[in-house]
């Protein structure tokens, strides 16, 4: 007994990089030490104490676009909600308006997502993934958007990956959340990349813990926190709207706040379960109309709504076409859609409270 006793002090537990190996002594084979677990309750003990330890180290989460708006919204929430190692992909430190200089598990990486090969090694070790960063137009959208996000995914170690979040946009979905080749034919370059970039994730080696997420009309942003181009244009929409009152189309949307976007994200970080995979979340709240947007505003702005004229496709293109006003293949496309509705999930979806659950929310902060 006292020999066998003796011989488990020869299977020497590292840590190398974060993932415990075993290494065993030549003086015993792996058989025995199963022949003798009975025999042996340190080893039990050992063993549920590796256990809890594994259990108890703090998940790395990698974000990329962490100075944006959304990243802002989800680096406070991940750290308020959860013990996890933040690795921060930034281009410019000064854009992080977070002081994170007492966090001793946030890890700032000031580089932009064209050198995203020179972090392999370090994605390797990754539990998590949030993938927020963007090129918005040029070429910079197809080498950001497509290559480079590629590029960051394929470089997830399958064993050690848990879950994988790609925010991509509900601007290439149809109303059934289906990929619509619209997008990829004449949609602008952020669009067309975004289109390009989720057929090859889908199919990759982390296929099976992806999770895209497709927001929609996305507002927030706050004096420590960048304005979404949304919320940054609201005040010069309502300067709009005494006259666009008296304006009636037919269209509807979906919209949804960052802190309600950092909401989701966090719970699907933290949930021990999986969506069925290919798992595509459209991130949005309640349907609201051409209609709905005009009343609310007007509520807002304290004004009635009487008498509208009713703006139809067909009146529409006739301005188009009197005018001489260049309109792109998309726009087109947009203008013939009209209803850009989908199969949404909110904070509610999961058991959580919506922050802005209606326009009117958004109007007060204004």
């Amino acid at each position: 007994m006292a020999a066998q006793s003796a011989a488990i002090f020869f299977w020497v537990l590292k840590w190398d990089n974060l993932k415990l190996k075993v290494v065993q002594s030549p003086a015993l084979k792996p058989s025995n030490i199963f022949e003798h677990w009975r025999e042996a309750p340190m080893l039990k003990n050992i063993a549920v104490l590796v256990k809890t330890a594994i259990k108890r180290m703090p998940k790395k989460v990698f974000i990329t676009g962490a100075s944006g708006c959304v990243g802002h919204y989800l680096i406070e929430m991940l750290l308020e909600k959860t013990d996890y190692e933040l690795y921060l992909l930034v281009r410019d430190c000064r854009k992080l308006q977070i002081n994170l200089s007492d966090r001793p598990n946030v890890h700032i990486i000031e580089d932009s997502m064209q050198n995203i090969g020179n972090y392999g090694e370090l994605l390797k070790t990754m539990e998590f993934v949030v993938s927020t960063a963007a090129g918005w137009g040029g070429d910079e959208a197809f080498v950001v958007n497509r290559d480079k996000t590629i590029e960051l995914f394929s470089s997830l170690d399958p064993n050690v990956c848990e879950r994988a979040i790609y925010f991509s946009t509900a601007s290439i979905l149809d109303s059934h959340n289906q990929i619509i080749p619209e997008a990829g034919k004449f949609g602008t370059a952020y669009i067309a990349s975004k289109h390009a970039c989720l057929e090859t994730l889908e199919n990759s080696i982390i296929r099976d813990r992806l999770i895209t997420v497709f927001p929609t009309l996305v507002f927030g942003g706050a004096d420590d926190k960048p304005y979404s181009h949304l919320s940054r244009g609201l005040k010069d929409i309502l300067k709009y709207v005494p006259y666009a009152r008296f304006l009636k189309t037919d269209g509807s949307f979906h919209f949804i706040h960052a802190i309600d976007i950092s909401q989701i994200v966090t719970h699907l970080l933290t949930t021990p379960t999986l969506p069925k995979s290919p798992a595509r979340l459209v991130l949005g709240m309640a349907r609201l109309t051409a209609q709905d947007l005009i009343a609310q505003f007007c509520e807002h702005l304290n004004l009635k709504v009487r008498w509208q004229l009713e703006i139809t496709p067909f009146i529409l293109d006739t301005v188009i076409k009197l005018f001489r006003i260049e309109v792109a293949e998309w726009d087109r496309f947009c203008i013939a859609q009209r209803h850009f509705t989908y199969d949404v999930v909110s904070p509610e979806t999961f058991g959580l409270i919506s922050k802005y659950p209606r326009l009117a929310n958004l109007l007060n902060e204004v």
